[in-house]
Formats: structure tokens, C-alpha cells, sequence
């Protein structure tokens, strides 16, 4: 029987940046192993035309899984490119093992943590070279940190961002003048309010509407959210038309430095049945 074949799998994209980045993190953490690790999303990356793939189309997890099951293969780790907790991790991926076990009885899925883990700061030390490439760009000083992420319905990942940014305004320190988290969207309703603030209101806020703001991205990879011109950087254009003395400054994405891929060494080998 082959041993264990292991998969980074991300939430999906029908960006063709997102599933290009998660190929170049799989080749990388390959190498860093010294084992195959393919790449697979959870969702929607299989509805990218190819041509702009390279012409090899983009795998999603249920007919990857099917498509290795038929072939033999019932042994995966599952490394997941998750900040923390999702219900993609605690519910979508644990059903989906259950519903293939009915035809696959010898299936056996072992699911590596997410990213982040008590103790761990690296992620934090990622977001803070990041932020100190764009401190080194500016010309005045005190600049103001807003840490961002996607806004989760979930407490236990909005948790992961606000340690993030405890972490992180330890690490720089007198470097700026605040650090706040915040999100970039979140669900309606009084049961969701842990995930405030939202980007656009913090922006708003007294002091950070008249300041220089560095909004540390806490996205792994290029997307419809994360992109140049995705929805991040249009909250904060919006900001700053509606503010004349607010200035931003997007830092670069978590998926691009490469203490990541140590982390994700790291969480391969923490791997459970």
C-alpha cells in the first residue's frame, strides 16, 4: 500500500492568482519536506478556464479524494491553509470524509492543525516584517497599524486575529503609534458583533481618519479579497476620498514570506488521526 500522500488545501478561488499561489506553496513545502504535496482547494477553483492555469485545470477536494480513492490511494494528510478553527476545518471537511468512507471503508483522512497555535508567534513575526517593509517607505511618522483578515462567523478565528494583533503591536512596539484589528466584512446582527471592527469603521474613527495607516493583511494569497484591486484595497480608497487626512498602505500577503511554509512543515508533522 503507498504511504500517506499529502495535500495543501485552501478555501478556493475562481481567481487564477489565488490557485497559482497555492501551487508555488505546495512545490515549496515539497521541498521542504522531501515528499509530494499536491495542491487542492475546498471550493470553486475548478471553475477557472485552464488557460489561465497553465493549462492544468485546479483540483477541488471531493473528486481529488475520489479520484485517488479509485486509483488506490486511501491514506491523505490534509495540511490546511486556514488561519485558524473554520467550519471548514470542523464541519465541511469531517462530513465530507464521512460521506466518501461510505464507499471507501478504508479511508483515512488525518487532518493537520491550522496555522496558528498557542505560543506560536510566527505568523505574527511574518505580519511585522511585512508592516516594517512599508514603515521603511514612509516619510513621516506616527503611522498606525490596522490588522485585517477576512471576518469570520465564527469566535474562535476572529480570536486568532485579535492574538495576531496583540502579537503584533509587541513585536513592533515604539515603532507605531497603535495597533487595532479589525475585518474586512462580517455577518448582520447583533450575535456576529465580535468580529467588529470592520476596516471601513475603523478607518472612520477618530485619530485613524487623519492618520497614516499601514492595514497589515492577514490573507494568505492573492484574490477577489486580497488582490491589488480587490475589495481591501476599494474600502480603503473609499476611506481615504472620505477622509482627506487619512493616507493607507497595503502590506504585502502572509503567503509570500517564506517563514510560512515552516509553519506549515511544522503543522504536517503535528498531523492526527
Amino acid at each position: 500500500m503507498p504511504g500517506p500522500l499529502t495535500l495543501l488545501v485552501d478555501n478556493g478561488s475562481l481567481q487564477p492568482a489565488a490557485t497559482l499561489a497555492l501551487r508555488g506553496l505546495a512545490t515549496k513545502l515539497s521541498l521542504r519536506l522531501g515528499l509530494t504535496v499536491e495542491p487542492v482547494s475546498l471550493l470553486h477553483s475548478s471553475g477557472i478556464d485552464p488557460k489561465h492555469l497553465d493549462g492544468r485545470p485546479a483540483e477541488i477536494l471531493v473528486p481529488a479524494l475520489e479520484r485517488r480513492l479509485a486509483a488506490g490511494q486511501t491514506e491523505f494528510i490534509v495540511v490546511p491553509l486556514f488561519f485558524g478553527p473554520s467550519m471548514a476545518l470542523t464541519v465541511y471537511v469531517p462530513e465530507i470524509v464521512e460521506r466518501l468512507r461510505e464507499k471507501y471503508p478504508a479511508l483515512n483522512v488525518r487532518l493537520a492543525p491550522a496555522l496558528h497555535a498557542a505560543g506560536d508567534d510566527r505568523l505574527a513575526r511574518i505580519l511585522a516584517d511585512q508592516v516594517r517593509i512599508e514603515l521603511a517607505r514612509e516619510k513621516s511618522s506616527p503611522v498606525r497599524v490596522a490588522l485585517v483578515d477576512h471576518g469570520s462567523p465564527v469566535p474562535e478565528v476572529t480570536a486568532v486575529r485579535n492574538e495576531l494583533a496583540t502579537q503584533l503591536a509587541g513585536l513592533l512596539g515604539a515603532q507605531v503609534a497603535a495597533v487595532a484589528p479589525c475585518s474586512m466584512e462580517r455577518r448582520p446582527g447583533p450575535a456576529y458583533e465580535f468580529t467588529a471592527p470592520l476596516l471601513g469603521d475603523l478607518l472612520a474613527a477618530p485619530t485613524w481618519n487623519s492618520s497614516r495607516v499601514i492595514v497589515a493583511m492577514q490573507f494568505l494569497q492573492p484574490g477577489r479579497h486580497a488582490g491589488p484591486d480587490g475589495d481591501v484595497a476599494k474600502l480603503c480608497r473609499a476611506a481615504e476620498a472620505a477622509h482627506p487626512g487619512l493616507s493607507t498602505r497595503m502590506t504585502g500577503l502572509v503567503g509570500a514570506h517564506p517563514l510560512l511554509v515552516e509553519i506549515l512543515a511544522d503543522r504536517c508533522g503535528s498531523a492526527v488521526l
